[in-house]
């Protein structure tokens, strides 16, 4: 009953209900898209192609982000990674680049102006990958006779202009929901893309359990609370903080007349994962390389490690897999997270750390507070990683389905779900409702 108040109340909130509509409705087109084959391509003929990407691997991986386009050869089949890739890109230049530096320093327009760059790299980029990947369909599996009017310079032209427009397309319906919906725009799109999966794969663990008698609803039951499990632990490492405790030696506040305030205390919230699932996707993006190298030679020992760095649910995969995501954890942390500019504004408010001289050494005691939450936060971040291979290994999970019990898919749902529902909660509180993160009785609206 307290759940169906709480929609009810969403629902009477004018602005909230608008963005909500238009929110679903760019994800609606966005998954309508997904199922719509390129021009040139016999969409009959895809199914068996596309049955090989259920079983997992880095096809499974790569079409999980997609929401099954990218094995459906849909106008979307690049999805939206082009421009996550492009945003890492233009992120990690900032760091170098001068004049990215000082557009960072400049503001709104500033922003404006990373922001068009980073759309001209996604471009790029796009330029890039989709002869790749029309190049890569007869590897992948896709029959000569799927290709109705052959893979002529026409049919790349055509298909390049295509994949490029559509990943463009997916890219501004992020940037519309962001902007006028609700929640992040372009996280919402992979979220939704992940999701699309989910139905099929469970199914597909379902019948292996129980209608093939193995194992029974028993080991689905234990499947399902493992996996509830697994969620709240990626919703402890998304919100965990190390507070540290900030107090003003004095304050002026008025209100009518000046009165001093000693003492008053506050908090600096240092997240124990900082850096969110970008160690995965970093980490995940290397994984690609050795393989990708490796196919180039047709020696014994390239093709060893062809097979090794391929199997995404293999020891030592997973081994590299983790290493990286830790070290990977420590890297963006330590670029995102500016302890000496934290300690500068901190001087310059007025606070300081009990026990702590304001300056450097607040910012250098920040950073040993960084570093020492950061280890344990990037190897529980590195276990959820690779969560899907114990999954695998040790329950006889089926791949598809073992994708959802970690990794990079489970923490991009866990985290948009919690930054949706913060910015549906702030609505309600506005409205003088309860929100869905708190408890008790909804008040009524004040006129």
């Amino acid at each position: 009953m307290k759940f169906i108040e709480t929609l009810k109340n969403v629902w009477k909130i004018e602005e909230l209900r608008n963005r909500i509509i238009l929110t679903l409705g760019m994800l609606l087109v966005y998954r309508f898209g997904a199922q719509v084959v390129l021009p040139g391509i016999d969409a009959d003929m895809l199914a068996q192609f596309a049955g090989k990407f259920d079983a997992g691997g880095i096809g499974g991986l790569l079409n999980a982000f997609t929401g099954g386009a990218f094995a459906n050869a849909s106008v979307f089949a690049l999805g939206i990674m082009p421009y996550i890739s492009a945003s890492i890109v233009v992120q990690l230049m900032q760091i170098a680049v001068p004049y990215l530096q000082k557009l960072q320093k400049e503001g709104e327009s500033g922003r404006k102006k990373i922001n068009q760059i980073t759309r001209w790299l996604t471009i790029g980029i796009c330029l890039v990958q989709a002869p790749s990947y029309l190049a890569g369909l007869p590897a992948m599996g896709v029959p000569a006779e799927a290709f109705v009017m052959g893979q002529s310079v026409m049919f790349y032209v055509s298909s390049v202009i295509i994949l490029v427009t559509g990943t463009i397309f997916a890219m501004w319906l992020g940037e519309k929901i962001t902007d006028k919906g609700i929640g992040n725009g372009i996280s919402i799109l992979i979220m939704v893309g992940i999701i699309a999966r989910m139905p099929q794969s469970f199914a597909q663990e379902f019948v292996s359990r129980v209608m093939e008698s193995n194992g029974g609803l028993i080991m689905i039951l234990i499947e399902l609370v493992i996996w509830f499990v697994i969620i709240l632990l990626s919703i402890m490492l998304v919100m965990a903080v190390r507070k540290i405790p900030v107090q003003y030696a004095r304050r002026t506040a008025s209100g009518g007349y000046e009165k001093n305030i000693f003492g008053a205390r506050q908090f600096i919230p240092l997240k124990l994962n900082a850096s969110g699932v970008m160690p995965i996707i970093f980490a995940q993006a290397i994984m690609f390389v050795p393989s990708a190298v490796a196919s180039l030679s047709e020696s014994d020992f390239a093709q060893g490690i062809r097979a090794t760095f391929s199997d995404i649910f293999g020891l030592w995969y997973n081994v590299v897999f983790a290493i990286l995501i830790i070290i990977f954890t420590y890297f963006y942390t330590a670029i995102t997270v500016p302890t000496n500019k934290m300690a500068d504004d901190l001087k310059r408010s007025g606070g300081f750390i009990p026990g702590i001289k304001p300056g450097s050494q607040t910012g250098e005691y920040l950073d040993r507070i960084m570093s020492q939450i950061t280890l344990p936060g990037s190897v529980f971040l590195a276990l959820i990683a690779i969560a899907p291979a114990f999954a695998v290994k040790l329950l006889g999970i089926q791949q598809g389905w073992a994708l959802f019990y970690g990794g990079t898919s489970l923490l991009i749902m866990v985290g948009v779900a919690i930054d949706t529902m913060q910015q549906v909660n702030s609505y309600l509180l506005n409205r003088h409702y309860d929100g869905l993160m708190k408890s008790g009785k909804n008040r009524k609206a004040v006129a």
